[in-house]
Parts: C-alpha cells; structure tokens; sequence
C-alpha cells in the first residue's frame, strides 16, 4: 500500500476514533492524522499477530483494523496527557 494510502487511511481511522471517543485533545485536526496513521500501523500489527487481520489496503477490515489501533493510541494520549 502506497504512502498516500496510508495517510488517507489514517485519516478516516483517526476520524472515527475520533467519533467514536470525542473529547478535547490539543493539536486537533494534525493530531487526529497522526494517532490515525499510527493507529493503522498499530491495528495491523497487532491485527496481524492475533490473527485478525491486517490494515493493509483500503476496505471496511482495514478500516475497522486501523480504527481500532487509533482508539487504542488515543486512550493511551490521553492518559499520557493527564
């Protein structure tokens, strides 16, 4: 999957993490991209070691996989952040 795929990717993850757990958390828009992409990473190792799944192309599993490792980033931001 090709680097734009990916930021694209993370962007929609990010979103719906984002969706999912609303809150105030600085950076906004370039933090949402960031815990996105970094959640896609995330989700598709940790995807990919349960046997899962992985985040390695852009359907609804990929979605849901990176989804999934973005809200895990995000809890872990704002305990971080505390």
């Amino acid at each position: 999957m090709g680097i734009l795929s990916w930021i694209l990717l993370g962007l929609v993850a990010g979103i719906l993490a984002k969706m999912i757990m609303p809150g105030k958390d600085g950076g906004g828009f370039i933090i949402t991209i960031i815990l996105g992409i970094a959640g896609a990473f995330v989700g598709g190792w940790v995807g990919s070691f349960l046997g899962l799944g992985s985040a390695g192309g852009f359907s609804l599993g990929s979605i849901a996989t990176a989804t999934v490792g973005a809200l895990l980033l995000l809890i872990i931001y704002r305990m971080v952040k505390k």
